[in-house]
């Protein structure tokens, strides 16, 4: 496939680091002429039927797992538990229609088996960026196979309803340090952009369901937020109101400090969904399902990497047509 868009997002570069100094403020960048229908995201709207839809499974990298569970390595206390703490108050979920903004990645792995994991449209120069954890993009940078990869807005009941948007050659953007430390020790850098090509209409996916604003270095303490995400096999997404709190960890294999949210049953297939705080002019996103222990080992309570100087870098990379990092050869 040709790589679409790379003069639209070099050109862009300045205004790019502008808005992100302004906090990736509200852009307001005309459309371009009309754009001719998109073959590739026609092929892959023919691929993902409904019935594939449903039947795709989340991440097996998506959710808890961490090896810091039980005792250290050296025989030390473990480390404070992941989960509600003693008469927690734990805020209610509830299955919705979604938003325009938020959606779920489709693709197949290496075994033909369908995946999902949630994200969010960003706003960007380009109008065609997408936002989620890093342990759910890593698998497709540099030059890995696509898989069917794309990106659904607001998919629900087997729906497409701004159509299936293709996700680039060398489209993925994914924290170098991500792949240096892995997904436990690298877990403050997981988050990761995901450059889409139009939808099968020939329409660019920020003119077509809207975006979020990114919001970078905003703290920890944020309410109300409301989170979204897709869990693995449902025909809805969820979405929770709640507030964040600062957590830092103790887990000597999770290290770092990670916004911290507590809601019920988001499970497996939610990473890299949005948490939502209201801003003038729409909504903004303030963290991703992920992070510590790749999102929580248990439903109830989610956490993700602080967005700071690492989420800004990337975003540059991300809407400038830098080379994207990857796995050490």
């Amino acid at each position: 496939m040709v790589r679409r868009n790379r003069i639209i997002r070099q050109a862009t570069a300045i205004t790019a680091v502008l808005l992100l100094s302004a906090g990736v403020g509200p852009a307001a960048f005309a459309a371009d002429a009309p754009t001719p229908p998109n073959p590739d995201a026609a092929e892959l709207s023919a691929y993902w039927t409904p019935a594939r839809m449903t039947a795709a499974l989340p991440d097996e990298t998506d959710r808890g797992g961490s090896p810091g569970a039980g005792t250290t390595s050296a025989g030390t206390a473990s480390p404070t538990v992941d989960g509600p703490r003693p008469g927690e108050f734990i805020p209610p979920s509830r299955s919705f229609d979604g938003i325009p903004q938020a959606g779920t990645f489709f693709w197949t792995d290496a075994s033909g088996t369908g995946r999902t994991c949630s994200g969010s449209v960003v706003r960007s120069p380009g109008h065609n960026l997408v936002l989620s954890a890093g342990h759910c993009l890593k698998g497709y940078s540099g030059a890995s196979p696509k898989r069917h990869l794309a990106f659904v807005p607001q998919y629900h009941d087997g729906l497409t309803p701004f159509g299936i948007f293709p996700v680039e050659d060398n489209g993925v953007y994914v924290p170098q340090e991500y792949y240096d430390r892995g997904e436990h020790a690298g877990a403050a850098y997981d988050f990761g952009f995901a450059v889409t090509e139009p939808n099968q209409d020939g329409k660019l996916i920020q003119d077509a369901a809207g975006a979020v604003q990114l919001l970078v270095d905003s703290g920890y303490s944020h309410a109300p937020v409301r989170m979204i995400g897709y869990p693995g096999g449902a025909q809805k997404p969820l979405e929770c109101l709640s507030w964040t709190t600062k957590w830092v960890s103790d887990d000597p294999a999770d290290p770092g400090t990670f916004d911290r949210i507590a809601c019920d049953a988001f499970v497996g297939g939610t990473s890299g969904g949005p948490m939502l705080v209201a801003r003038p002019g729409g909504w903004a996103v303030i963290g991703v399902i992920g992070g510590y222990h790749t999102g929580g080992n248990t439903p109830q309570v989610s956490y993700s990497a602080y967005f700071g100087a690492a989420t800004k870098a990337l975003y540059q990379a991300a809407t400038t047509g830098a080379p994207p990092a990857g796995p050490a050869s």
